[in-house]
This record gives structure tokens, sequence and C-alpha cells, in this order.
């Protein structure tokens, strides 16, 4: 089994990053989706077994970091943004698109604060919430996605 970490929209809360990430040591891979980047920073450096992937969202001005971008990750392509760019408060559709476009099985995204697991045409969308500032009466959450032969596995994990 491999499990992937996904964390969004901390917004300079980093004592929550990493409650998340020393409650989770069995994750390899750490997917950091915006809205203070910089808040991820130091982890890699505290977590050096662990790969870290990160993407710019709205409020990470000057970030040299990309919108949008993937990976491939035991075989299992994951495309990963903030969002924003995608218009993700009116809907997935353009997201879920961009997925079918690249041959991707994950979908990950990030900025309205509010999470949600979605199976669509094959393709996994997780939205993992917000860490530190949830919407929709929802508790601050991450997602945890696991691979694994059996398939793909995500959930949402309350803080």
């Amino acid at each position: 089994m491999l499990r992937i970490l996904v964390i969004s929209d901390s917004h300079k809360r980093t004592a929550v990053i990493d409650k998340i990430l020393a409650a989770q040591p069995e994750a390899k891979y750490v997917f950091f989706l915006g809205d203070n980047a910089s808040d991820i920073e130091d982890f890699e450096f505290l977590y050096p077994e662990k790969r870290f992937f990160a993407v710019s969202g709205n409020c990470d001005f000057g970030s040299l970091l990309p919108t949008v971008s993937l990976e491939i990750i035991n075989g299992v392509k994951i495309l990963y943004t903030h969002g924003h760019t995608f218009g993700v408060k009116y809907g997935t559709e353009r997201l879920l698109e961009a997925a079918k476009q690249n041959g991707s099985k994950i979908v990950l995204y990030g900025h309205t604060h509010v999470s949600q697991i979605l199976y669509e045409d094959g393709i996994y969308i997780v939205n993992p919430g917000s860490c530190s500032q949830p919407r929709d009466f929802k508790k601050p959450s991450y997602a945890v996605i696991d691979i694994t032969e059996q398939g793909i596995m995500p959930i949402i994990v309350e803080i």
C-alpha cells in the first residue's frame, strides 16, 4: 500500500500541518494545494523521508509555484491544482475535462474550503477541504489516498 496525504488552504496555520503530518507517518507523498504554499516549505526539511508537491493558490501572491501540475505515482497519474483557475466554486466540469485530457486517474483541488470526493468517468476528484478554515459547517480536514493492488481509496479525515 502507498499512502498519499493531501492538504489545502492552511492560511498560515502551520501548527495544524505539523499535527497532520505527525498523524500520518506512513504517508510517503504529500500534496499541498495552495493558499499559503510557503506554509509547507519547512516541513520538507523536517520530513526528509516524504516527497512534497505543491501548487500556488489565489492567495499565493508572488509564488513561483505553478497553479496546476501533474505527477505519476506508482503508475497513477495525478493532476493537482488549487482550483481557482478552473472555476471550481461553480463546479468540477473543467477540472474533470483537464484530467481526462491527460489520462489522470486522480485530480486534486482546493480553493472551496469544502471537502468532497467524487468519482466520475473513472476519475477520482478529491478536495481535502481546508485544514484551517472550513466552510459549509464542515470541520477542518485533509485527505488520505491509499493506492493498493485492489485500487484507489480516497478518504476525508476530519481534524
